[in-house]
């Protein structure tokens, strides 16, 4: 029998200075099991850095061909895919095919560095791909609770997430603009 995914809530209050978002969500999160806390929290990460109302997780890690989260048109064109890890050129080369914009989300300092040196080149050649990396003041996973409050607030690019016990500081480096 196949395990099934544990679904997490979180509710966010984003206060976004950089793009002047500032909305209260409440989210639905399956985590699949083959899924760690860390990604977890870079996905819903994710979505508050690039928080909208019509931004969306998809079936992510359980599909190959679906980025982690996506933003579509009313028109059902996808105008921004993001991706989380380190995608490999055929995922890289079919997300900027059909999307508008996309983000990779890189997470892990000594993996992310060597793929982003192995993948520069192929990089280089879609111009609406942006690599970000993502480096937190402590372990993120520290606040990954089945039910979420966070306080989310974004200024310069740093982005703070506050619990009810923690505050974690996620800062973003752009490796490569779209």
């Amino acid at each position: 029998m196949a395990t099934k995914a544990t679904i997490y809530k979180a509710n966010i209050n984003i206060a976004n200075m950089d793009t002047h978002y500032y909305a209260e969500h409440s989210l639905v999160i399956a985590k699949h099991p083959s899924e760690n806390d860390l990604r977890l929290m870079v996905r819903l990460t994710a979505f508050i850095l690039n928080a909208s109302e019509t931004l969306e997780f998809t079936k992510g890690i359980d599909q190959d061909d679906e980025p982690d989260l996506w933003q579509k048109s009313m028109g059902g064109d996808i105008e921004l895919s993001i991706i989380l890890g380190q995608p490999d050129e055929k995922r890289i080369k079919k997300a900027s095919g059909t999307s508008d914009k996309v983000i990779i989300y890189v997470y892990q300092d000594g993996m992310a560095t060597s793929w982003f040196k192995q993948n520069e080149k192929v990089l280089k050649r879609f111009k609406n791909i942006r690599v970000v990396f993502l480096s937190f003041s402590s372990d993120i996973e520290e606040i990954c609770n089945r039910s979420m409050d966070l306080q989310c607030n974004t200024d310069d690019r740093e982005l703070t997430l506050i619990s009810d016990e923690n505050s974690i500081i996620v800062s973003e480096d752009i490796w490569s603009r779209d």
